[in-house]
């Protein structure tokens, strides 16, 4: 029964995925004639959805009258610019309009906001840039909005699990499908890289690192249009945590194979030292690159081969198109809880040899 509710559940979201393209496609059936193909639309389609956004958009589609309608709701934008300047996101109405706020004038250009005047002017350099000002932008975008909803969702469910723990050892409810993932984390993931000794105190960010990005690859698997791992700013803050984390619990052995490596010889270690020292950038480096290269070439492919659907347009190409897509829908499932598994595991790896006590 249960194999069978997850062929149907990613049945119905691909399907869901396949009525999103077939709007872009009555949109670009209207934009031919303005020298646009199908294969044009599709690929910004795609670049559209890749990026985080200022109100949260569930469909769109146009009318015969050649009106775009969009269904989802605003979210909160929030502005430094001479003063604090907050209004929701349907003042842009998707970029088409000037927003008015506190006698200045905000446009969004390019998922980005620029102040401007009231006709929405846009000056542009040699290259081609935007010279308008940008205010600082505070904003709840959708990205930020899934964030803090995983957060919460995370905050109240291991909460209430540490308050049943209390009075009942056994686990009930969702604690039994949860007990044996944070045993996994502790028992092959912690303990073997950081150590009996140590592990402990690392725990608490191990399991939070693990199921926020296994829970958002998730939902960037769904239609809602989630791409926060894809955002390289996210990775990055991830990345950071695990960085600041591993230097500030640093043990002197740890620096001391750094800048003074015990039995070098004194020119390789000044040699050495700065190349060691690059590495504990690098490290964390990788860890933000990694993750997010596998989830935005997974999103690519994905939408790229629904849009095949579109283009092939005959009895064999679209339901070959159809059935590539649905597995890879079930390889992404694999990829988004292994993403998360490399990301724990290597920041394990990296307290680890933090923590590591030598005998010299």
């Amino acid at each position: 029964m249960k194999g069978n509710f997850s062929v149907r559940l990613l049945t119905a979201i691909m399907i869901l995925f396949s009525v999103s393209f077939a709007s872009a496609e009555v949109k670009s059936e209207s934009e031919n004639q303005e020298g646009k193909d199908l294969k044009t639309e599709i690929k910004e389609y795609i670049d559209h959805h890749l990026l985080d956004s200022y109100d949260f958009g569930l469909y769109s589609y146009t009318t015969e009258e050649g009106e775009h309608k969009y269904i989802g709701f605003p979210l909160p934008v929030i502005l430094i610019d001479g003063g604090l300047k907050v209004f929701l996101s349907s003042k842009f109405h998707h970029g088409e309009t000037v927003a008015e706020v506190g006698g200045n004038y905000y446009k969004l250009y390019h998922n980005k906001i620029y102040k401007t005047d009231a006709a929405g002017t846009i000056t542009y350099d040699e290259a081609h840039h935007p010279t308008n000002a940008k205010p600082l932008d505070f904003s709840i975008t959708k990205n930020v909005f899934f964030i803090l909803l995983v957060s919460i969702l995370m905050f109240v469910m291991f909460s209430r699990m540490a308050k049943k723990y209390k009075s009942n050892p056994l686990p009930t409810g969702i604690g039994r499908a949860l007990e044996p993932i944070i045993l996994y984390v502790r028992d092959d993931i912690a303990i073997p890289n950081i150590g009996k000794k140590h592990y402990k105190r690392y725990m608490s960010y191990l399991l939070t690192v693990f199921f926020f990005v296994w829970i958002i690859n998730l939902l960037g698997l769904s239609p809602l249009g989630v791409n926060v791992t894809n955002n390289i700013a996210v990775t990055f803050a991830l990345a950071l945590i695990t960085y600041l984390i591993t230097t500030f619990t640093a043990n002197k052995n740890y620096w001391g194979h750094i800048f003074w490596m015990p039995g070098v010889p004194v020119f390789m270690k000044i040699v050495l030292a700065p190349i060691e020292l690059l590495g504990t950038i690098i490290k964390p480096f990788s860890l933000m690159i990694r993750l997010y290269a596998n989830i935005t070439a997974g999103h690519v492919v994905l939408m790229s081969i629904i849009g095949m659907m579109f283009i092939f347009k005959s009895w064999i190409g679209s339901p070959l198109s159809f059935g590539l897509a649905f597995a890879l829908s079930l390889l992404e499932l694999l990829v988004a809880a292994l993403q998360a598994y490399i990301f724990t595991m290597l920041s394990a790896l990296y307290f680890g040899s933090a923590v590591e006590e030598h005998d010299h």
